[in-house]
């Protein structure tokens, strides 16, 4: 099975306010919600490994600039 592709960072934050939204407009039904809480979740910790990731590759090239 291959492996799913991940998103990138503007598709996450993308998917992450359509859930909002949905939330937000009453278009998410009681049996949904659990799994889009879920995958909300998901999206945002991978959100912040990739900002944590892209930190660390600046601070990296600031070091070795000096």
């Amino acid at each position: 099975m291959a492996k799913k592709q991940e998103p990138t960072y503007a598709e996450a934050m993308a998917e992450i306010e359509k859930i909002l939204a949905r939330f937000r407009n009453d278009e998410m039904d009681v049996d949904s919600l659990a799994a889009e809480v879920r995958r909300a979740t998901e999206l945002i910790a991978w959100c912040r490994q990739r900002l944590h990731k892209a930190q660390e590759e600046v601070d990296k090239v600031l070091a070795a600039d000096n």
